[in-house]
């Protein structure tokens, strides 16, 4: 018997041990269960007899429950973070690069900096979002980077943008793995790709476009433009940060919107997907399965090429389009239908991945080849003769968004163990970071407004991300026959074994998704 084998054969055997002996029922009925069990396989135990015979009626009722409250309020979070995050495209076109003294490739670095935060706090963060509650932890660090937008209407130079966008990036961190894990938690596999792109979308221009327009308009306020806009923006998000703190559960077990009822049937309806809710201890073995994993290397390099546009196109969006001829106001304007454009691309990969069966890579690498032509039109129609032909490229250049928010579901799928999980989102928004840390550099200041390096640089990196994809979603399916080879195709599961804190690899029974 292989080693996973044997490892799984003792973990079933406690389990039904745990049934069959009486002396072990009440403490895990009582929640003190070993830490080898997910806290919700606890819960299910306890009240099965009580709620079991739930119907699919009440079943959709308690989803309608679980989108207004948990993706709403983490579709409003991540919207105020772009927000917070993209503005200074719009500050630079209000003056804040003449009022600093930015010179040369600083605007770049101001760019890049925030991801070095991100990077140097991504693990830490991860590993805080395991120990604490994740739903507090996450409103207390969008309180925290809300405070330091503030700050940066305060900015004087270089030097002081550079360290609060720092520091922001840091606070940021637990943003994206914490939308991750609530997402794990609340829906079901099949579930989870639209509530990623909704999440996820790129709304945020809209956002971003109609206050910089507004305060675009504003002469008399006594401080600069560019100053007013971090500040009301700045504003936003400190109260969107107490929101959450008490409106946003850290997990279904702590959900006072539902009753006891609705809490049953929203942990009941996620146990096939086999991934567990909730575990607080640290496990090394899955950390380093993690890291051995093939599995998790073709989703990191896809992360980092697909971050190459988007560090690029969202730093250097007022430049891109100002540089078409359109005047401060109208790049405001005409900024707001990319997020249109991202959020729309990202529905077209999301929606048919939820009706149809192993198809998300399929579908994100489709989707990848609407930025490949739209770069290589950029480049090669003429800058004088071509406005509105740029700038339709320029927007349907945002479909290279779609594939991200679905590939980001993949993880959550194909993953099990808390540990492992978390480890996982760490590496793929470590990628994140590093896509958008070096994007900026390939927008030389001396090439604009064209950028040929940069549009050559996010060509390469989307046809590699399209070989990513194929790497992944082939070898998943041969792992998948593998297993069918080896386990059979009717492997019989318990509640207690699905959400069990063990890892993909150790779980009889789990089929990867892509």
């Amino acid at each position: 018997m292989s080693t996973i084998d044997q490892k799984q054969a003792a973990a079933d055997n406690t389990i039904y041990a745990n049934k069959e002996d009486s002396s072990n029922t009440p403490s895990v009925l009582a929640g003190e269960v070993s830490s080898r069990f997910d806290a919700a396989a606890a819960y299910l135990v306890e009240h099965a007899a009580e709620y079991s015979d739930y119907t699919d009626a009440e079943a959709r009722k308690v989803l309608w429950k679980i989108d207004l409250r948990i993706t709403v309020l983490l579709w409003v979070a991540t919207i105020l973070a772009a927000v917070d995050k993209i503005v200074i495209s719009n500050a630079a076109l209000y003056g804040m690069k003449t009022d600093t003294g930015l010179v040369g490739q600083q605007y770049s670095w101001v760019g890049s900096i925030f991801y070095f935060g991100y990077l140097v706090a991504e693990f830490p963060a991860n590993w805080l979002i395991q120990k604490l509650p994740v739903g507090r932890f996450l409103s207390c660090t969008v309180i925290g980077w809300a405070a330091i937008v503030l700050l940066l209407g305060a900015a004087q130079n270089a030097a002081g943008l550079m360290v609060l966008r720092f520091i922001m990036g840091a606070l940021e961190a637990p943003l994206f793995p914490s939308c991750s894990i609530l997402t794990v938690m609340w829906y079901t596999k099949k579930e989870q790709p639209i509530r990623v792109t909704l999440w996820y979308s790129g709304l945020s221009s809209l956002f971003t476009g109609i206050v910089s327009y507004g305060i675009g308009h504003i002469s008399n306020a006594g401080v600069a433009t560019w100053r007013l806009l971090f500040l009301i923006l700045g504003a936003a998000s400190f109260l969107w940060g107490i929101v959450l703190f008490f409106y946003l559960p850290s997990s279904p077990l702590e959900a006072r919107f539902l009753s006891d009822r609705e809490r049953y049937i929203a942990i009941d309806r996620i146990k096939e997907n086999m991934t567990g809710i909730e575990n607080r201890e640290f496990k090394r073995y899955q950390v380093k399965e993690a890291f051995l994993d093939w599995k998790t290397w073709p989703l990191v390099i896809f992360s980092i090429c697909i971050n190459v546009p988007n560090g690029g196109l969202v730093t250097f969006a007022a430049q891109i389009v100002s540089g078409l001829g359109y005047g401060k106001l109208e790049t405001t304007l005409l900024g707001m239908p990319t997020g249109v454009f991202m959020t729309v691309s990202g529905l077209m990969v999301s929606i048919p991945a939820y009706y149809l069966r192993n198809c998300r890579c399929l579908l994100a690498g489709i989707c990848c080849l609407v930025p490949l032509v739209c770069c290589v039109l950029i480049k090669e129609l003429p800058k004088d003769s071509s406005k509105g032909g740029l700038l339709a490229c320029y927007y349907i250049f945002y479909f290279y968004w779609g594939p991200y928010p679905t590939v980001i579901s993949l993880p959550m799928a194909n993953v099990s163990g808390h540990t492992k999980k978390i480890t996982v989102n760490a590496l793929m928004f470590l990628a994140y970071c590093i896509g958008n840390i070096i994007a900026p550099q390939f927008f030389i200041s001396s090439e604009a407004p064209g950028y040929k390096t940069g549009y050559n640089a996010i060509l390469a990196c989307i046809s590699i991300a399209i070989v990513s994809l194929a790497v992944y979603a082939l070898g998943l399916k041969w792992e998948n026959k593998r297993r069918d080879r080896v386990e059979g195709t009717g492997v019989d599961m318990t509640a207690e074994i699905s959400l069990d804190d063990l890892t993909d690899k150790e779980k009889r029974g789990f089929r990867y998704t892509y």
